[in-house]
């Protein structure tokens, strides 16, 4: 143990449970909601872990104009340090020389860190800066670390993804193709956790009373893996047999916001782009909708899958979504093929059938609730951070 790091215990829970000081480490935290999902997860997770008596703090690089002095988000302690980007390189490009500081100042204040790991100057000096503190570290790329031909990949891989997945006390995947592809990377990996990642149970919002139109919803990056250019093709599909309805995208620009506009053409009285969202308005922009579909590819997960089923909303989602075989399973939304066509007619299956839109988002909520669970998923966390924590005493 490093010398000057504090005695792991700090007190107890009434039923002997240690309570631990636990650090998370996300790439970004934005206004817009930029980098989705595993900002989202680390937010649930430290939210649950802090109810359940754990002492928590999130450190995340943040663009300019969302650098603030220490706060508490969602009741969490939160720290935000200035990312910069290298031109060209998307969010692998940028870095945040400033957490890299002060966790060589701070990481033996905490009994565990959780990285939110990618393959970017963010996390993986953070990752490499806390395992020479001595602290046990748990990963979890969120599907963001798989076998790529990127030209980008490999010598990043070799120099800092490779090493550190070997060196984590514990590596967590969301389902078992993530752990075979972590496997793939690292083929010397020790056996990944898995552990699929859970939202707050919500109340089952209806749409606003007096509303007089159906709205189908988009939320997302405008990225081409998440298909935004099928939806407004489906869409466009649509129009003819459902003339009331309206189809919105909301997210941020990630290359696809020129094609979309120009695909929505002159049919802005049905179709249209909204733009980023605070990430603090996402669970009420998904009340006001009445189907939430996520047209993309290779999804890991689906965070906002997940959430909307939270809120009663039956999903449309595609065969490689990670959580098409749930939304099968728990009949709470309709799986289709990565085809506009295809995309089309599930979205006109839930139109013409309100009851079963009702059904499918009540085993939605009751799939998030009996298997999403985050009390479920920081219980779970618990015991893999304090087993990490008995491997390094």
């Amino acid at each position: 143990m490093r010398a000057g790091r504090t005695t792991f215990q700090v007190r107890r829970l009434r039923r002997g449970e240690i309570v631990m000081r636990v650090l998370h480490v996300v790439s970004l935290i934005s206004s817009d909601g930029a980098f989705g999902g595993p900002t989202r997860v680390c937010q649930n997770q430290s939210q649950a872990l802090q109810a359940t008596g754990h002492q928590v703090t999130v450190v995340a690089g943040a663009r300019g104009g969302d650098v603030s002095p220490p706060a508490m988000i969602d009741g969490v302690r939160t720290l935000m340090f200035r990312a910069r980007r290298v031109p060209g390189l998307g969010f692998a490009g940028m870095f945040a020389p400033g957490m890299v500081r002060w966790l060589l100042e701070h990481s033996t204040d905490f009994d565990v860190a959780h990285v939110h790991l990618a393959r970017d100057l963010v996390t993986l000096p953070a990752m490499m800066t806390l395992l020479r503190s001595g602290i046990p570290v748990v990963v979890q790329p969120h599907g963001m670390i798989d076998p790529s031909r990127k030209p980008l990949a490999r010598p990043v891989d070799a120099w800092g993804t490779r090493p550190v997945l070997r060196r984590a006390s514990a590596v967590l995947a969301l389902n078992n193709r993530e752990r075979d592809d972590l496997k793939l990377v690292a083929r010397d990996l020790p056996q990944p956790v898995v552990l699929p990642n859970g939202v707050p149970e919500q109340k089952a919002q209806d749409r606003p009373l007096g509303t007089e139109f159906a709205e189908v919803l988009y939320l997302a990056r405008l990225h081409a893996r998440k298909r935004p250019l099928y939806f407004i093709e489906a869409a466009k599909r649509l129009h003819g047999s459902f003339p009331s309805t309206r189809f919105t995208l909301v997210g941020p620009d990630e290359g696809e916001a020129a094609a979309v506009q120009s695909a929505i053409g002159d049919h802005t009285s049905t179709m249209s782009w909204e733009g980023p969202i605070d990430p603090a308005r996402t669970m009420d922009r998904m009340a006001r909708c009445d189907i939430y579909v996520l047209p993309a590819v290779d999804e890991p997960f689906g965070m906002t899958v997940l959430e909307a089923m939270s809120l009663g909303k039956p999903v449309v989602v595609t065969e490689s979504c990670g959580l098409a075989a749930a939304v099968r399973r728990h009949e709470a939304g309709i799986v289709s093929r990565d085809d506009p066509d295809d995309l089309a007619q599930a979205i006109a299956e839930l139109l013409a059938d309100p009851a079963k839109r009702a059904r499918m988002g009540e085993h939605g909520r009751t799939a998030v609730r009996t298997e999403f669970g985050m009390p479920a998923v920081a219980a779970r966390l618990g015991d893999i951070y304090r087993k990490a924590v008995q491997q390094v005493r």
